[in-house]
């Protein structure tokens, strides 16, 4: 049966993407802080194991890999923002959020692709944002997290073409889950008042594309869009457009 590892995986779109692995046929590795959510979540799955890991701490990653040496798929969802100007920040916050968002989802990759490669079969799956496509003024941390997240995933699949390993970026825009309460985003001029669509939409469309093997995917027509014009917009008036719909509304 494949393991499938799944980080984050206590609530929100981690949650949904490990109960569709897990009823798809995988033996699904659920990783996260909180264990009663992941235990109650692995008593629904007809195979799972929990691994309690920080992956906000340097040494998260080597917790996991410890428990689990090998993967078929490796899904890294864990992450989180913060809304508000960089200057009035936590420091360690905002650390923390490169360790989680950055560090530990390359030390992940890191553990586990070289297995994968040998046995010539694997699929990497990289929760990205369409804050990576640009600059995020009051969440410049996440929005420059992300885009590491877009970039590294596009070199690493280009390394692995060919190999029958395949890394996949995926992108998505606001959905609904608990990163706007976690960020303090939820008034916002982007997300105030709009109907985002659920964890559970967005798990399916994230795991398609990892089935497919796409290297960048970016779901909806309008995030399409917004993704490929900003390559051609003047960077000043793409920053301050982000900074005006960051703003609370």
């Amino acid at each position: 049966m494949p393991v499938a590892i799944v980080t984050g995986a206590s609530s929100g779109l981690g949650r949904e993407m490990a109960i569709q692995l897990g009823t798809s046929g995988n033996r699904v590795v659920l990783v996260a802080r909180r264990q009663a959510a992941l235990e109650e979540l692995a008593a629904s799955l007809p195979d799972s194991q929990v691994v309690v890991a920080d992956l906000g701490t340097s040494g998260g990653a080597r917790m996991v890999i410890d428990a689990v040496p090998a993967a078929d798929i490796l899904v890294n969802n864990a992450g989180f923002g913060e809304c508000g100007l960089f200057a009035d920040s936590d420091a360690d916050r905002a650390l923390e959020m490169i360790q989680v968002n950055c560090a530990s989802l390359t030390a992940l990759c890191r553990g586990y692709v070289p297995g994968m490669l040998q046995r010539r079969s694997g699929k990497v799956l990289n929760i990205a944002s369409t804050a990576s496509f640009q600059p995020g003024p009051t969440m410049a941390v996440y929005y420059a997290s992300k885009a590491y997240v877009l970039s590294f995933t596009e070199a690493l699949a280009e390394e692995l073409r060919g190999s029958g390993v395949t890394a996949t970026a995926f992108c998505p825009g606001a959905f609904a889950s608990g990163f706007q309460d976690v960020a303090n985003a939820r008034n916002t001029r982007l997300i105030r008042g709009r109907r985002l669509p659920s964890s559970a939409e967005i798990a399916g469309l994230a795991l398609k594309a990892m089935d497919r093997g796409d290297v960048v995917s970016v779901p909806g027509f309008m995030n399409k869009v917004g993704a490929a014009t900003i390559r051609f917009s003047p960077r000043p008036i793409v920053r301050r457009v982000v900074h005006y719909i960051q703003a609370e509304a």
